[in-house]
């Protein structure tokens, strides 16, 4: 009887121990889940005040922030951010299954650990990346206007047919032949450096070394999904999809590092990345460069004036074309029936971080480039 006593005594005080221990655990997770909605109180006022955000963090603590992840994860051969991702799915799936086995009788234990998670991850986001979508509008900070003319956008237009057409002829054994690059991945990243190297007389933020590059682990779902590349806000890792055609890679890299250095809205990030493609000494890195720049600008004149984009298209070198279809016929096999759910969430993505017009707002680097050439036209 004794034996059976203190064996009872002794479960029972386990399970009371255990229980006060799950008990606290859980009062814990509850506390950080509720402080996200602090948090987001948080970023919402500090967004009101973008030239505070410029001066103390996208100049002040971001780089340091930048530069130290880069340093801490550039040297490693593969994307630590990628294994992140992938290990945080599995948790998450084993999480939704065990709550299925359960019959959802852990439901709460499961919304405060899932809303604790969240918590960490939006904070985490926002310090470490984030809020550089709430700084100063690029065309402010470099002092240039953010409207232009038709023919302002026609004189830029007919700039990059002729540097596009001169680099396609010094790349390509004949006007009709697609540009194919002759560089590894590894070189690519390597040589990146040089064409930000070459921009900060002009922009002295961008000082890019160390670099932290990698082709992406997940390649193939990105190209599922409709995307070339992305920043690892986590990590800070510059993720490529090695799966797109290679003579975008060059100007993919300069865009994904545009973001690593702050500039985290995409049209801003396109424009950053064509000025150091084309700013490269590298023919090849001036040749993605442009040919990005021109399609962008040769679409807004279509848009304005589709009988004058009749008459400019007649002045590119059909190879330049080619390597268009070449990108064009590759997003067109990855095609499926969730491509659009993930575009669609991605401009939400985008609207919810101080980019109205979601994925539209792109069009704004075309006006980016027009002003840019006006104040420094050896840029481009």
């Amino acid at each position: 009887m004794l034996f059976i006593f203190i064996f009872s005594f002794d479960f029972n005080f386990k399970f009371l121990f255990l229980t006060f221990i799950t008990m606290k655990k859980n009062r814990t997770l509850l506390i950080i889940g509720l402080f996200l909605f602090v948090q987001m109180g948080v970023v919402r006022i500090l967004a009101l005040f973008p030239d505070f955000i410029e001066n103390y963090y996208s100049n002040g603590l971001y780089p340091i922030i930048s530069k130290g992840f880069r340093y801490v994860f550039g040297w490693l051969p593969f994307s630590f951010g990628d294994l992140m991702y992938a290990t945080l799915i599995v948790i998450i799936l084993r999480e939704i299954v065990l709550l299925f086995k359960r019959r959802f009788r852990t439901w709460k234990s499961f919304a405060v650990r899932t809303l604790a998670i969240a918590s960490i991850v939006y904070g985490a986001f926002h310090l470490l990346w984030g809020m550089n979508y709430y700084r100063l509008p690029l065309h402010e900070s470099l002092g240039i206007e953010s409207e232009y003319t038709t023919e302002e956008l026609v004189t830029l237009t007919q700039k990059l047919i002729a540097k596009s057409n001169a680099l396609h002829s010094q790349l390509a054994a004949n006007d009709t032949i697609k540009v194919t690059v002759p560089l590894s991945q590894s070189e690519i990243f390597d040589q990146t450096v040089h064409g930000y190297g070459a921009l900060q007389s002009q922009f002295p933020t961008l000082d890019y070394p160390p670099k932290s590059i990698k082709v992406s682990l997940l390649s193939y779902p990105l190209s599922v999904m409709g995307y070339s590349g992305y920043l690892n806000p986590i990590t800070n890792e510059a993720q490529i999809n090695g799966l797109v055609p290679n003579y975008r890679h060059a100007v993919i890299s300069c865009h994904e590092q545009a973001h690593q250095l702050g500039y985290a809205k995409e049209n801003e990030a396109n424009f950053v990345g064509v000025l150091a493609s084309i700013n490269n000494e590298n023919a090849y890195f001036q040749y993605a460069g442009s040919i990005f720049a021109l399609r962008y600008c040769f679409n807004d004149v279509f848009r304005r004036d589709s009988e004058l984009a009749e008459e400019l298209r007649d002045q590119i070198h059909p190879g330049i074309f080619k390597n268009y279809k070449e990108a064009s016929d590759f997003w067109n096999e990855m095609d499926n029936p969730l491509e659009p759910v993930f575009k669609l969430f991605y401009s939400n993505y985008l609207k919810a971080n101080n980019q109205p017009a979601g994925i539209k707002s792109y069009s704004y680097m075309v006006a980016l480039l027009v002003n840019y050439n006006k104040s420094f036209p050896s840029a481009l």
